[in-house]
């Protein structure tokens, strides 16, 4: 328990549950990883940074193929937002087609949209192959427009996605989105039927056991603190001393530091926060999820929320602060929001509310290549589940190697900008003017809306 949340919660008591936890709802029921106590080896075929997704599903690879593999963690396994994130499970591409299209052309924008398609299929295969127990289903996304314009532009997006991609998606009028959500908050909304959700945690603990059965090395609480590249390889020197690897791979994505400042410099560490509600009446949770899948909305800075997969709670995450802030005064902030949406939760309490580092990049994309001969894939965008395990399984094949290793993201150009070296002093003023603007455009959709409704006078 964090003290300092504890004595926050206590202004508003009422607000928390008695035993209320400042860490991942995920991680409740779940014992430490159980790692086998290695010592550092003075050499590795491939070592790995970060044992998240990248991480993990890179090691099963390169493990799998006969090389010598060590993961190095920071903390202990899983540590960062693969164990944290909403467990929401997508395309993973952020920029439209056509604004690829003007940035690479016609044929890398399609490669590259199409890499969200398999990756969102992918890690479905790697699930049921390697038997993995994190709660996966195809629940589908609900897409929820916040102004009326919201919905317009959804739906002409929703029409090309349809006809230049073929893309699984349905229109829903604001009259009928009630058989979807349960709220009258939107003005309609997109449904993906193809999107899905996990339990990220179990998610995370099944590549390990997969990774550790290929017998890849894990070895927590080893921090890198520096890496020398070099015609015969790498020598890395980490909190447990100096290791030589032949490979390196980068894949620490919202949590890279300054051991690889080349990688710093290029992606945004946002926070993102997550509540969870006390167990509810599944009756209401029937009312609100009618169709149990998964929510996200139009807003520039998003909400992000789901039923928990034994549909007793809500999971309601997202942006609530203009910089980084304590679980404890983010919990009561989501929680308005919340009940905003759901106005039948106000009476709800929050069981758990944690927070999680995600990578953001200045050009909306996830990125994967080689730069001074050491491997990376990062910058995931905040909807890396699926995506970060593709590209991290990728860069295992390709380290083997193996020409399917390649990818529509390979060695694009990874933008920085001047005087940028990982630390966002940007960030405050931009949310803070995004969260106004889509506050103003909220209240004009219900100014709007009230006049529509009140007679015309005489």
């Amino acid at each position: 328990m964090n003290r300092g949340g504890r004595n926050a919660a206590d202004r508003d008591p009422g607000l928390w549950t008695q035993d209320w936890s400042d860490t991942s709802y995920w991680l409740d029921g779940l014992s430490p990883p159980d790692v086998p106590q290695v010592d550092l080896p003075p050499t590795v075929d491939v070592l790995i940074v970060g044992s998240g997704y990248t991480g993990l599903n890179a090691a099963i690879e390169t493990a799998r193929g006969g090389r010598s593999t060590l993961v190095v963690e920071a903390e202990t396994p899983g540590w960062g937002c693969s164990s944290r994130n909403g467990g929401q499970v997508g395309t993973g591409i952020k920029p439209s087609l056509a604004k690829l299209t003007s940035r690479h052309g016609a044929k890398r924008a399609q490669a590259i949209r199409a890499e969200g398609d398999a990756a969102l299929e992918w890690i479905e295969d790697r699930i049921t192959a390697e038997n993995i127990s994190c709660d996966f289903q195809r629940s589908g996304r609900v897409h929820a427009a916040h102004t009326p314009q919201a919905y317009e532009v959804l739906a002409r997006e929703a029409d090309l996605l349809r006809r230049t991609e073929n893309t699984d998606v349905e229109m829903i009028s604001r009259a009928e989105q009630r058989a979807e959500l349960g709220t009258d908050a939107y003005h309609g909304a997109a449904v993906f039927a193809a999107h899905g959700a996990l339990d990220p945690a179990r998610y995370m603990r099944g590549l390990l056991q997969t990774a550790l059965n290929a017998d890849a090395q894990v070895l927590a609480q080893t921090r890198v603190l520096d890496i020398a590249s070099g015609p015969q390889g790498h020598e890395v020197r980490t909190s447990r001393g100096l290791v030589r690897a032949r490979e390196v791979i980068v894949a620490t994505n919202g949590y890279t530091v300054g051991a690889t400042p080349w990688h710093q410099r290029r992606v945004i560490p946002i926070g993102s926060y997550v509540i969870a509600t006390e167990p509810l009446d599944p009756d209401l949770i029937d009312r609100l999820f009618p169709t149990g899948r998964v929510v996200t909305d139009t807003c520039k800075v998003i909400y992000y929320y789901r039923p928990s997969p034994d549909r007793r709670r809500v999971l309601f995450g997202g942006r609530v602060s203009a910089g980084e802030t304590d679980p404890a005064v983010s919990g009561p902030r989501l929680h308005k929001v919340m009940c905003q949406i759901f106005p039948e939760l106000r009476a709800t309490r929050i069981s758990h509310s944690w927070s999680g580092t995600v990578a953001y990049t200045f050009d909306e994309l996830a990125h994967t290549g080689t730069h001074d001969g050491v491997h990376y894939a990062m910058g995931y965008c905040g909807s890396g589940v699926a995506m970060s395990s593709y590209l991290g399984m990728r860069m295992g094949q390709k380290v083997l190697g193996l020409a399917e290793g390649r990818t529509a993201f390979d060695d694009l150009p990874f933008p920085t900008r001047p005087l940028y070296t990982g630390r966002p002093w940007f960030l405050p003023a931009a949310v803070a003017w995004y969260r106004w603007r889509d506050g103003q455009q909220r209240k004009r959709a219900g100014q709007g809306a009230r006049d529509r409704a009140e007679p015309a006078q005489a």
